[in-house]
């Protein structure tokens, strides 16, 4: 199943969180914070929304650090993405 975001959405995967921290203590599943690094899966088309037109400037693959609790989670084929807003999204890590 494909997912093809509209106006200024772009669908994210979460990128699995450390398990264990600098100094090599291993984290408890309930201490791990939830991670905010992201890959882009899809990107919508931009366009005019609210009024403004708006580029798309990102593209699939990719790395994005993202607002802690932006988007909506959902669930498909058994693999969780995130639908949020291109200005939910703070930057694009490169490198």
């Amino acid at each position: 199943m494909n997912i093809k975001p509209l106006a200024d959405r772009v669908v994210i995967k979460m990128v699995e969180a450390e398990e264990t921290t600098k100094s090599g203590i291993i984290l408890a599943g309930a201490a791990k914070e939830k991670p905010q690094i992201a890959e882009v899966v899809a990107v919508g088309p931009g366009g005019v929304v609210d009024g403004k037109e708006v580029k798309m400037e990102l593209a699939i693959g990719d790395r994005v650090l993202m607002s802690k609790y932006a988007g909506t989670e959902v669930k498909l084929d058994g693999i969780e993405y995130t639908i949020l807003r291109q200005s939910d999204i703070l930057a694009k890590i490169e490198g």
